[in-house]
């Protein structure tokens, strides 16, 4: 069973940066696309980003895309998801998420999703 379990949230000012992780259970982590999702109170989730199961492809909204980077270490299971500029329009929970094989296929391709962790971004 896939257990993803994320970190590194908080409370950040306007402009500030945070790294989000998410450590992944099992042994076939490096099999699969990875991929961030939020979702702000009221609002529906959003797609983030998403990265390869190399980490040769990268996706990105429009929303983050010059601002967010995707990354991940297949030697330890973990994603990480850099925010940098932060801006209060990106207060929200964010879920890492495992795509269903090797490629991302979209964001309805992340299937596994892990609890969350909370960014707040203040003015």
């Amino acid at each position: 069973q896939v257990q993803l379990v994320e970190s590194g949230g908080g409370l950040v000012q306007a402009g500030g940066s945070v790294r989000l992780s998410c450590a992944a259970s099992g042994r076939l982590f490096s099999s699969y696309a990875m991929g961030w999702i939020r979702q702000a109170p009221g609002k529906e989730r959003e797609f983030v980003a998403a990265i390869n199961w190399s980490g040769s492809s990268t996706y990105y909204a429009d929303s983050v895309k010059g601002r967010f980077t995707i990354s991940r270490d297949n030697a330890k299971n973990t994603v990480y998801l850099q925010m940098n500029s932060l801006r209060p329009e990106d207060t929200a929970a964010y879920y890492c998420a495992r795509g269903g094989d090797r490629w991302f296929s979209g964001p309805d391709g992340l299937v596994f999703w892990g609890q969350g962790t909370q960014v707040t971004v203040s003015t």
